[in-house]
């Protein structure tokens, strides 16, 4: 069901040029593929339109998220994940060319950061940069916080403050932002969704306009709002976390609301005579 079925000046899925596609719980939940997912990026490849897979998790490489995607059976190009790792980095890069970094995060937030020249440090850093982890410390959040005492400037990547597992939810990059900026007073400046800086670096890497682009989530506070203040469509698939009652509750409106990717699978497929 479509619940809202018009956006702005397009008709269907058909008059959108190129789309950013949030993962969890849009083509995949709990790593098993949603349904419709794998034709809807099907029938981008076949028709050579421009997307992006986009991810606030900056705790994996490309190439990770890429085989996490393949086991589940959709096939996504490295080149065609963008993460909050990677946004930070371009970010960072643009600030202050060949800086150096205190991480507190996994291998993809170290390697987007190497990959565009930083230097990891303790001693006098330019960013103290907070990631998403599973092995951070006492030790290295009192570290932290005490070169942002000092004057390195705060940045993270993302202000998700549980992330869901199969066991339940675990503490996400903006709660330990949050150790930090309680003990210091400074809060951090996020790069991830809601941002709209992620969505706008994600259009330049894939050379798209947001007047012809779709952002695509389950999620009214990060995605749909992102796209919004990017000046993107914005689709809400209710395969994941928001409901259309919660849409409800916001004070800014999708400009669709659809089950899940399948129905824009079904109405690329018609435009292009493929089979849905």
């Amino acid at each position: 069901m479509t619940t809202s079925p018009t956006w702005p000046n397009v008709n269907s899925a058909a008059d959108i040029g190129s789309w950013l596609l949030d993962m969890d719980g849009v083509l995949v939940r709990d790593d098993h593929p949603i349904e419709g997912a794998n034709r809807f990026l099907e029938i981008l490849r076949e028709t050579n339109t421009p997307f992006l897979v986009l991810t606030n998790n900056s705790m994996f490489t490309r190439r990770d998220l890429a085989a996490r995607l393949a086991h589940g059976g959709l096939n996504v190009p490295e080149e065609n994940i963008w993460t909050s790792a990677l946004a930070t980095a371009r970010f960072l890069k643009a600030q202050r060319p060949g800086g150096s970094a205190f991480v507190i995060g996994e291998v993809g937030l170290t390697t987007a950061l190497h990959e565009v020249g930083y230097t990891l440090s303790e001693v006098n850093p330019d960013y103290v940069v907070v990631g998403e982890t599973r092995n951070y410390s006492f030790e290295r959040i009192a570290k932290a916080a005490q070169l942002v005492q000092a004057g390195a400037r705060f940045i993270a990547t993302n202000p998700d403050n549980t992330t869901p597992t199969q066991d339940g939810i675990v503490p996400a990059t903006g709660a330990l932002t949050a150790l930090i900026s309680r003990t210091v007073g400074k809060n951090p400046y996020y790069v991830g969704k809601p941002n709209p800086l992620m969505i706008r670096s994600a259009l330049r890497q894939i050379d798209a306009h947001s007047e012809s682009t779709a952002m695509v989530g389950d999620r009214m506070d990060t995605d749909v709002v992102a796209g919004l203040e990017a000046g993107l469509h914005t689709v809400l698939v209710l395969s994941g976390v928001s409901s259309a009652l919660d849409a409800d509750h916001f004070p800014y409106r999708p400009s669709r609301i659809v089950e899940s990717v399948a129905v824009l699978a079904t109405e690329l497929a018609a435009h292009h005579g493929l089979a849905s």
